[in-house]
């Protein structure tokens, strides 16, 4: 890949910047053994990305749940759970080097999740200082459709003034195949960061794949280089 003039970055949140992907992983487990089920990372691959009722359906439907649960309950227990979790979040390596790193240059940051607000807000407790970086937070609360449409990422992009014309200067960071679809559909760039587990066949729409955002080159990207 040839390098390109990136003029604005778009963060996903759970699983990129936060390592909050855990505390899904633990509360959807809990839920599971409520039931007598098993939470498998297949499942949770599907349910990479999604908003919360749209994770609930899935969650539903694979474990044959209908009837037993309803998709606001899931939402419901898994809240309850998580909201004790949340506050622990720390940020996943390289994420502070690299947004301290945009930020000195004037790169514009925005961040672009599916979680709701409150969640958003748990989430950042521990970290204002790192998140007073971003320029914007657009949240699953802002748009109707949750990714693989390109609503949120569009979203994030009107959000910068001047706004940000979508395209190919609008880079994406995320670490789920749905976040990829949504950034292509957007028309954007997107480096993907997936989980280990991920079958490296859901990563082939992404532009760029690494193992960390300790991995990436702002200069393969047309921005500045990290100081030698």
């Amino acid at each position: 890949m040839t390098a390109q003039q990136v003029t604005h970055v778009l963060f996903d949140m759970d699983g990129l910047l936060l390592d909050t992907e855990r505390h899904y992983t633990t509360a959807q487990q809990q839920i599971c053994e409520r039931y007598g089920k098993t939470f498998t990372w297949d499942l949770k691959s599907k349910m990479l990305g999604k908003r919360a009722l749209d994770s609930a359906h899935v969650f539903i439907s694979e474990l044959q749940l209908e009837g037993l649960l309803t998709p606001q309950e899931f939402v419901d227990q898994r809240e309850a759970i998580l909201n004790d979790l949340f506050p622990s979040s720390d940020p996943l390596p390289g994420v502070e080097r690299l947004v301290r790193h945009l930020q000195k240059h004037g790169i514009p940051m925005c961040v672009a999740t599916s979680s709701r607000r409150v969640d958003y807000v748990l989430k950042t407790l521990r970290h204002g200082p790192l998140f007073s970086a971003f320029a914007h937070t657009i949240t699953g609360d802002d748009v109707t459709r949750g990714k693989p449409d390109p609503d949120i990422f569009l979203a994030a992009a009107a959000a910068f003034d001047p706004v940000a014309a979508p395209g190919k200067g609008c880079l994406v960071f995320e670490d789920a195949p749905l976040g990829v679809q949504a950034a292509r559909a957007a028309g954007m760039s997107c480096v993907m960061v997936p989980d280990g587990n991920l079958d490296p066949e859901l990563t082939r729409e992404a532009d760029q794949v690494l193992a960390s955002l300790v991995d990436f080159d702002p200069a393969r990207w047309g921005l500045p280089a990290f100081d030698a």
